[in-house]
C-alpha cells in the first residue's frame, strides 16, 4: 500500500506513529469489504463493489461513553443520520458507520443490533450515525448486498493501529478526481502547553473532477486528463459527483462548539487537493473529542441530578488544532489516491488508479520532488 509520505510528497506537520485517526488513543476502525461478480449489471445480483466502514471513538469497550461532537455540511446532497441529535446535545454515542448511499438503512439497523447485543440495558431509543457516498458507477447500488450483519461485522473488526486504505470498507466502490478513490486517513500531533495531543482524519473520498486535482500545490489534473473513463462512458453521472465524508477525531479537550469549528475547517484541507465543493456532491463532516469522558451523559441518561464539568482548550488557543485538521485532511485524500488500485465493476465500468510514475514526473518538473 503506497502512502503520500513514503511516496515522497513534502507535506507539512508531524503525524502520529501510524499517521492515522487511530493515533488518537482509543479510536478503532473496522471494515467489511464486499467484492463479487463481473460483467453486465443485474440489479439485485451484482456486480458488487461496496462495503461498510466502522469508526469507534472510544473503541468497542467504551462505546456507551459519549464524546463531545459537532458536524458541518458544506453541501447537503448526502446523508448523515443522527446529526440532529448531535446538533442538539453536542454528544456522540455509538459506533459510526460509512457505506454507500442506498445502504444507510441496513447499516443503521446493524448498529442498533450491535449496541443491543453489547449492552442489553441500553435506552429504548438509539440514534446511530451512518453516513454515505454514492458508488453506483462501479457497484450494483440498488441491490440489497449490504445487510445489517455486514455492519455488525465491520464494528466487530474494529481495531487500533495501522489502517488499511484505498478500496476497502465503505470506500470500496468510490472514485476521486476521476481516479479510483475510497478510504484514507492521516494524523497530526499538536503541542499545547505541556501536553501533546493528536488530531486524526478519516476520509471516504468520492468527489472531484479530474481537471481539479492538485497535489502539493501543483495542478496536475489537466496533465493527467487522458484515460478518464468516467468522462468517456455513456452513463448518467456528473463530473465530480459522488460526495465526501470526513470524520475528525482528537484527544484534546474541546467543547461541542469547538468540535463543530474543527469540522468547518475540513473543506480547507479538501480544497488543497483541488475541489471547490460541487453542488452534485454531498460533503458532510463530523468532529469529536474523546476528552472529558464523564460529561455529556445525555446519550445514555442516568437520572442523576447535578452538573457536568468540562475541561477545554480556550478559544483563543485553538488555531493549531485548526491547522492540524487542514493538514490531516489533505494528506488523507492523497493517501486514498495513492493506495487505491484500478477497479472494474458493473457493465465493465473502469476506475483507473492514479499513475504514480506520471505524477512523480509532473511534480519533479515543478521542483516539488
Amino acid at each position: 500500500m503506497t502512502r503520500a509520505r513514503p511516496f515522497g510528497l513534502p507535506l507539512p506537520g508531524a503525524p502520529g506513529p501510524h499517521n492515522a485517526i487511530t493515533d488518537v488513543p482509543g479510536v478503532e476502525v473496522g471494515y467489511t469489504t464486499l467484492i463479487s461478480g463481473d460483467g453486465p449489471l443485474r440489479t439485485g445480483e451484482g456486480p458488487v463493489r461496496t462495503g461498510v466502514t466502522a469508526l469507534l471513538p472510544r473503541g468497542r469497550s467504551g462505546f456507551a461513553v459519549p464524546c463531545a461532537a459537532g458536524m458541518y455540511s458544506l453541501n447537503g446532497n448526502g446523508e448523515m443520520t443522527g446529526a440532529h441529535w448531535i446538533a442538539e446535545t453536542g454528544a456522540l454515542t455509538l459506533p459510526m458507520l460509512i457505506t454507500n448511499t442506498h445502504a444507510v438503512g441496513p447499516c443503521h439497523r446493524g448498529a442498533i443490533e450491535w449496541a443491543r447485543r453489547e449492552r442489553p440495558g441500553a435506552p429504548e431509543w438509539l440514534l446511530p450515525v451512518v453516513a454515505e457516498t454514492w458508488d453506483g458507477y462501479l457497484n450494483d447500488i440498488d441491490g440489497p448486498h449490504v445487510r445489517p450483519e455486514h455492519a455488525i461485522a465491520a464494528i466487530d473488526a474494529a481495531r487500533g493501529g495501522p489502517v488499511q486504505e484505498g478500496s476497502v470498507g465503505g470506500g470500496t466502490g468510490m472514485n476521486c478526481y476521476g481516479f479510483k478513490g475510497g478510504s484514507g486517513t492521516s494524523s497530526r500531533t499538536v503541542e499545547y502547553a505541556s501536553d501533546t495531543y493528536t488530531v486524526g482524519a478519516f476520509v471516504q473520498a468520492n468527489f472531484g473532477g479530474r481537471e481539479q486535482l492538485t497535489v502539493c500545490g501543483v495542478p496536475v489534473g489537466a496533465d493527467l486528463a487522458d484515460d478518464n473513463p468516467m468522462e468517456d462512458t455513456d452513463w448518467l453521472g456528473l463530473s465530480g459527483a459522488g460526495s465526501v465524508i470526513v470524520v475528525v477525531g482528537t484527544d484534546a479537550p474541546l467543547l461541542p462548539g469547538q468540535c463543530t469549528a474543527l469540522a468547518r475547517r475540513v473543506p480547507m484541507g479538501l480544497a488543497r487537493t483541488g475541489t471547490y465543493g460541487q453542488h452534485s456532491s454531498g460533503d458532510i463532516f463530523l468532529a469529536f473529542s474523546t476528552a472529558n469522558p464523564g460529561a455529556l451523559t445525555g446519550g445514555f441518561p442516568t437520572g442523576d441530578e447535578g452538573y457536568d464539568t468540562m475541561r477545554f482548550v480556550p478559544w483563543n488557543r485553538i488555531d493549531p488544532f485548526y491547522e492540524a485538521v487542514v493538514q490531516a485532511v489533505e494528506e488523507a485524500v492523497l493517501n486514498v489516491l495513492l493506495a487505491a488500485r484500478t477497479m472494474v465493476g458493473r457493465d465493465g465500468h473502469r476506475s483507473p488508479a492514479l499513475p504514480h510514475d506520471r505524477l512523480k514526473e509532473l511534480l519533479a518538473a515543478r521542483g516539488v520532488l
